[in-house]
């Protein structure tokens, strides 16, 4: 009878020492972050139309305090040691490695090993997408660009991605395009026009389509964005011919100084000025008009 009472609380401490141990890992996850790692389903038939891109989550411990570049650095390594679920597998190819990762402003900066660069057609727009759709759930990082050994692959459509641009979307949702001049920084600090074609989707406006392209950043690795990271644009309207710019007030703080603000300021006007539909621009903050947008001067409208 004895040896039967012993062998229950032996079980029953066994099950709650499990028990206290699953607490554990469950209170650690739940103060983790948890981020989604983009692969791809193993089997394309058992997706059902969903999309050949499918999420597994991961938590990333002893992280509150990392930088952007230093989640994003984690992340890619997560992304590269590929799937724990066996109906994933990876888009990127075997033995590629991260050479770097550095964030300039609201753009990821990825450079991989050569083995990246046996890539083409639909497998490399499927991890171009992967790595662009890990990167970019950051709310600091707008765009990515990736480069094999510093080097842009010159096959590609495209060397900058942002979420919107990866969606894989059929090519029936774009409704338009527009030709726009966007103004971002040289080598020297100058506002500098990129020449741009713009897609336009549903509910799309010319306007708010520049204000995006902006907020994502150049195209040309010979320029830089203007915004400062994490900067938005509130909201932007058109009535007739003139453009209205409304600025949130609360992130004037991430202005690091009077001639990014200006800048700033100038790089919105300009490039919304440079459509045919646009003949000046009028800045408004929280939805009113105001003299002043921090030390800059917004009273009058702007003009090309």
């Amino acid at each position: 009878m004895k040896r039967r009472v012993l062998s229950a609380l032996l079980i029953l401490l066994l099950v709650l020492a499990s028990g206290c141990a699953y607490a554990a890992v469950g209170k650690q996850q739940q103060e983790a972050e948890g981020y989604a790692l983009y692969f791809l389903e193993a089997d394309l038939e058992a997706s059902a139309g969903e999309g050949a891109l499918r999420t597994e989550t991961i938590y990333l411990n002893d992280m509150e305090n990392a930088s952007t570049a230093e989640l994003a650095e984690a992340l890619m390594a997560e992304l590269l040691k590929g799937p724990l679920n066996e109906t994933l597998k990876s888009t990127i190819p075997s033995g590629t490695t991260l050479l770097s990762l550095k964030v300039e402003g609201t753009r990821a900066f990825v450079d991989l090993s050569l083995a990246y660069s046996t890539l083409s057609g639909v497998a490399l727009t499927l991890a171009d997408c992967a790595i662009t759709l890990t990167l970019t759930q950051l709310p600091e990082i707008l765009s990515v660009k990736i480069t094999v050994r510093g080097q842009e692959l010159a096959y590609r459509d495209r060397q900058v991605f942002t979420t919107r641009g990866v969606l894989l979307a059929p090519e029936e949702d774009v409704v338009g395009t527009v030709p726009a001049a966007l103004y971002f920084l040289n080598g020297d600090g100058a506002l500098t026009a990129e020449q741009r074609t713009l897609d336009l989707y549903e509910g799309d406006t010319q306007v708010s389509a520049v204000a995006r392209a902006l907020e994502n950043g150049p195209e040309s690795k010979e320029l830089s964005a203007v915004f400062p990271a994490g900067f938005r644009v509130k909201s932007v309207w058109l009535e007739e011919d003139v453009c209205y710019v409304n600025l949130p007030s609360v992130l004037l703080e991430e202005f690091p100084d009077e001639n990014t603000l200006r800048q700033t300021l100038q790089s919105l006007g300009l490039s919304l000025c440079s459509l045919d539909v646009v003949d000046e621009v009028r800045f408004l903050v929280d939805g009113e008009f105001a003299p002043k947008y921090g030390t800059a001067d917004i009273q009058d409208a702007f003009t090309a």
